[in-house]
């Protein structure tokens, strides 16, 4: 880790309080001077720093700006953070650097996607300064047939930590969407590798992502009916994005690590937005009326088809039909 970078994360620790930089020097064991010009090129890259003689630095509490130290600061788990401001998609990159044997544990961020993926191939709209997009690289020793388990706890986790930086309630769509007040404001797309002889997963993408703030032209056409963001304002989200980001991180690995328990499922459950609501579920290109009927504990929906028959769905897609 560079000094700069070294730098940045004590500064984070004291966000909004000086450190003297003899202090600084002394603890990442370097000299003053060292210091001083990691200080000027945190400054250039857009940190707010003050400096006063005898008090030392101070990165102000206004100070927005994304990066590994922000997050590590709130995080309870030792994770392998990436930021970058914009990739093609967190999820390609990530089974990238997988499949050339990144660790267990790396976690890939950005603040837009070019190429922003959704379930069933659909385009997942990540502009620039509005979103979150992160993907968590997983290596489990669990059964194929139980990644669906990944998601669900991956929602649970993503509902709370939002609850946790806002004054909204985050509800469930089936199986992988997060509402707000009736509406979309998060996706998780979960891919993984299969070891065909062992029927385990060699490993695992987790990708969610967060509208945290409305876009200043508005979501596009196509979906600016479903769509909303956790903010109304982004001012609203000043030293939020960090915190959302760490408490996410912190309930899923605590699930994650607890992961025969499956502790959350009753929560997953609690917070359905569509039981014994109207859906369509969709299967391809075909499609058909039904009610939600009950969520088990393997996170399965149960579906009653207008025709009176049930079956329980493992996977797919489900959308709420709206009584006109």
């Amino acid at each position: 880790m560079s000094i700069k970078d070294e730098v940045l994360r004590e500064l984070e620790s004291h966000k909004g309080n000086f450190v003297s930089g003899g202090e600084l020097a002394t603890s990442l064991g370097v000299s003053r001077n060292a210091i001083w010009k990691a200080i000027k090129n945190l400054e250039k890259n857009g940190y707010m720093i003050e400096a006063i003689p005898n008090k030392g630095y101070c990165l102000t509490s206004n100070n927005d700006i994304l990066s590994a130290q922000s997050i590590e600061r709130y995080l309870n788990y030792h994770l392998n953070i990436h930021v970058c401001k914009s990739v093609s998609s967190t999820n390609t990159v990530l089974k990238e650097k997988a499949s050339q044997g990144a660790l267990h544990g790396t976690v890939l961020i950005a603040e837009e996607q070019t190429l922003g993926r959704g379930r069933m191939g659909k385009k997942f709209y990540s502009p620039s300064g509005t979103g979150i997009y992160l993907s968590i690289l997983l290596r489990p020793d669990i059964p194929a047939d139980e990644s669906l388990f990944l998601t669900t706890s991956a929602a649970v986790a993503t509902a709370r930590a939002i609850e946790d930086v806002s004054d909204k309630k985050a509800e469930i769509k089936w199986v992988n969407d997060i509402y707000i007040r009736g509406k979309k404001v998060c996706g998780i797309l979960t891919e993984a590798s299969f070891n065909i002889e062992s029927g385990k997963l060699d490993y695992a993408i987790v990708g969610i992502g967060i509208n945290v703030c409305f876009p200043a032209e508005g979501f596009p056409p196509d979906i600016d009916n479903i769509a909303t963001a956790i903010f109304d304002k982004s001012s609203d989200s000043i030293n939020k994005r960090s915190l959302l980001i760490a408490n996410l991180l912190n309930y899923f690995m605590e699930y994650y690590n607890d992961f025969e328990s499956k502790k959350y499922v009753d929560e997953y459950i609690r917070r359905s937005m569509i039981i014994g609501k109207e859906i369509t579920v969709l299967n391809g290109a075909q499609s058909a009326d039904a009610i939600a009927v009950e969520i088990d504990n393997a996170c399965r929906l149960k579906v009653k088809f207008n025709d009176g028959t049930e079956k329980w769905l493992n996977s797919g897609e489900v959308s709420i039909k709206v009584n006109k």
